[in-house]
């Protein structure tokens, strides 16, 4: 399965969830659904981004997922085509490390020379170090993503603007409490999407 139709994707027909999973596993039940006279709009989102899946339901469910195969972004090809490069090389593919080129300057590599351990064991340090430190840019991403997810499906709900405000401020139970009254199935993928270690899930899915 390519990754364009295992992304991580959830369907929405009004208020209630169809459907979640990989993209050829919803589009398979929104298809489903339409071919049993279904006629109510049905949107599909994104898990990790929160944005609209445009699709093209045209023909028969296997015409769809050919096209969505073939849809299959530029820098998810490359990516894959990384991966299988990379899973043919030498090195340590069993603990997960990954050989790639370094370049530093002079003063950078007696830095590291200096360093206790090898030169690989103080880059991993370092970047794991740069992570944790990135905390703050993932819970902004996943608070981007919740609210696309929101203006596209609670513009009308009352409360929108609240929830939104807390959701920008960090306040999770307020964003929660704001959507207390919501349809159960908005208001639990917003919640998701919200959070951090959701969106990490999905990148790594």
């Amino acid at each position: 399965m390519t990754d364009r139709l295992s992304q991580p994707c959830t369907a929405f027909v009004g208020d209630c969830q169809l459907a979640t999973g990989p993209l050829v596993e919803v589009v398979m039940a929104v298809m489903t659904r339409a071919g049993d006279g279904a006629q109510d709009p049905v949107l599909v989102f994104d898990d990790a981004s929160g944005r609209v899946i445009d699709l093209d339901l045209r023909g028969t469910p296997a015409d769809a997922i050919r096209r969505l195969a073939d849809s299959e972004p530029v820098e998810a090809r490359a990516a894959t085509t990384q991966g299988k490069a990379q899973s043919r090389g030498r090195g340590r593919p069993k603990l997960g490390v990954v050989p790639r080129e370094v370049t530093l300057l002079p003063r950078q590599w007696e830095w590291l020379a200096a360093q206790p351990g090898s030169v690989s064991q103080v880059l991993r340090k370092l970047v794991d170090e740069a992570r944790r430190a990135d905390r703050g840019q993932a819970q902004r991403s996943a608070r981007e993503r919740a609210y696309r997810f929101l203006a596209a499906k609670a513009g009308d709900l009352p409360g929108y603007e609240e929830a939104i405000r807390a959701l920008f401020a960090g306040d999770g139970p307020g964003f929660a409490a704001r959507m207390a009254s919501w349809p159960e199935g908005v208001r639990d993928f917003a919640l998701r999407l919200a959070d951090p270690q959701e969106q990490e899930t999905c990148h790594d899915a």
